[in-house]
């Protein structure tokens, strides 16, 4: 019986198992990647920059004591009491009328046909401000729409 496994073993008597034929991709994944790594860690960082002028803030608009009107084109251009301002400038406006102790009220009109997604937009601004008392006005030209 010993005989029989030890004469199985010979090269003559090998049985029938067919040579890989795929090559082995471990080593070379293992080389891709401390080559990867050692990229890494030799590439300086990017330290360059870059000169940017940012746009200064305007004048606060007015704020009035009891109201404000708040417009809008039809292009989505906003009016304060008459005079244009930005988003950021109306930020910075409805922040300060948050602030004050008797915060006054602003009458919001936009145009009939400006883009819902622009009145959104100042919306938005009103509602992270923290203004409490700011509102639509002219609501009742649509009432016979509905």
């Amino acid at each position: 019986m010993a005989r029989s496994m030890s004469s199985s073993l010979l090269p003559g008597n090998a049985p029938d198992i067919p040579p890989m034929s795929e090559m082995n991709t471990t080593p070379l994944i293992d080389v891709m990647l401390v080559l990867l790594i050692m990229f890494i860690i030799t590439v300086p960082m990017q330290s360059h920059q870059i000169e940017q002028q940012l746009p200064q803030p305007g004048p606060a608009p007015q704020i009035e004591r009891i109201k404000n009107e708040l417009g809008m084109s039809p292009a989505g251009q906003l009016r304060w009491s008459g005079k244009a301002i930005s988003d950021r400038e109306l930020a910075s406006a409805l922040g300060a009328i948050s602030g004050m102790d008797e915060q006054p009220e602003v009458h919001f009109r936009p145009d009939a046909t400006a883009r819902y997604e622009r009145v959104d937009l100042v919306l938005g601004i009103a509602a992270r401000s923290g203004a409490d008392r700011f509102g639509f006005a002219g609501n009742e030209q649509y009432g016979a729409v509905f």
